[in-house]
């Protein structure tokens, strides 16, 4: 087995990351089309047609707004996606664990690659890019 472990940092505070990380609106602008809700137990599905790609999910952690995690399953992928978050002072730390690859393959370092790019088109929405 193989896990990617990422820490991110932006300057918006702690309950304006997690909003992105839960609203389904501002969800679509940084990772893909989807019907999340940060509900327990809720099952749901992120999108991209152009690639044709669905990725199904049920939520496993919602502890508002420290941690989320959720299941992704899609394509030859059946794994964890847990956002943890913490802020001091001005900033707000955040790490990624996608966790169960079965190894460091193409499905691994796709996920490496992606989640680094989706983070860049976060710091878009938070508005923290120049």
């Amino acid at each position: 087995m193989a896990d990617l472990s990422l820490d991110f940092q932006f300057k918006s505070p702690i309950n304006k990351v997690w909003d992105a990380l839960t609203n389904s609106d501002t969800l679509a602008q940084w990772v893909m089309e989807n019907n999340f809700k940060p509900i327990v137990g809720y099952k749901c599905q992120f999108w991209n047609e152009e690639i044709d790609l669905v990725v199904d999910s049920k939520v496993l952690v919602v502890d508002k707004p420290h941690k989320l995690s959720y299941t992704w399953i899609g394509g030859p992928i059946n794994t964890i996606v847990t956002w943890t978050l913490k802020q001091e002072a001005e900033t707000t730390y955040l790490h990624l664990e996608h966790t169960g690859f079965e190894q460091e393959g193409q499905a691994f370092n796709g996920a490496k690659y992606g989640w680094a790019y989706k983070i860049d088109e976060l710091k878009k929405v938070l508005g923290e890019m120049e």
